[in-house]
């Protein structure tokens, strides 16, 4: 079975993927910094993080360094947290946006879901451009993590 899927409906961006690995273990690569600071952000990109306190209310601070040597500050706050399969998070820093991240169980596979929900169509239309393909890149480096881990 294979699903891999980038979809723009309105003001969302929605990025979906089976992984070879089960739930736990993606939630597992999601919610310990040191792995995913190995896979999070687009091809290329490193990841120093400054704070990762997972708990509804707890921050995210990070600096993504892009591969041209820009670097990109980045602060999320949890909302929810569902331990194996769902972690629900708002973006604060621009672009501005809710994440919503969902795991299932198929066949002892996991199919993930990424849903970037922007406050306006007009903000989604800003990075629709290559965030659909960031996030595609995102699930790469994700499913290499996995795959050395697993």
């Amino acid at each position: 079975m294979s699903v891999n899927r980038a979809e723009i409906i309105g003001r969302e961006i929605v990025n979906t993927r089976i992984l070879n690995a089960s739930p736990a273990q993606v939630f597992k690569a999601w919610t310990d910094p040191q792995r995913l600071a190995q896979w999070w952000g687009p091809k290329g990109f490193t990841n120093t993080f400054e704070q990762f306190d997972m708990q509804p209310g707890g921050t995210w601070r990070f600096i993504m360094h892009g591969p041209n040597g820009v670097n990109y500050k980045n602060e999320s706050i949890f909302v929810e947290i569902e331990r194996p399969g769902k972690i629900v998070l708002h973006h604060v820093s621009a672009p501005k946006f809710q994440a919503i991240v969902t795991y299932e169980d198929v066949d002892g596979k996991t199919k993930a879901t990424f849903r970037q929900l922007f406050e306006t169509t007009a903000d989604c239309d800003k990075v629709k451009g290559f965030a659909t393909q960031a996030n595609e890149q995102n699930f790469d480096r994700l499913e290499a993590v996995l795959a050395k881990t697993s």
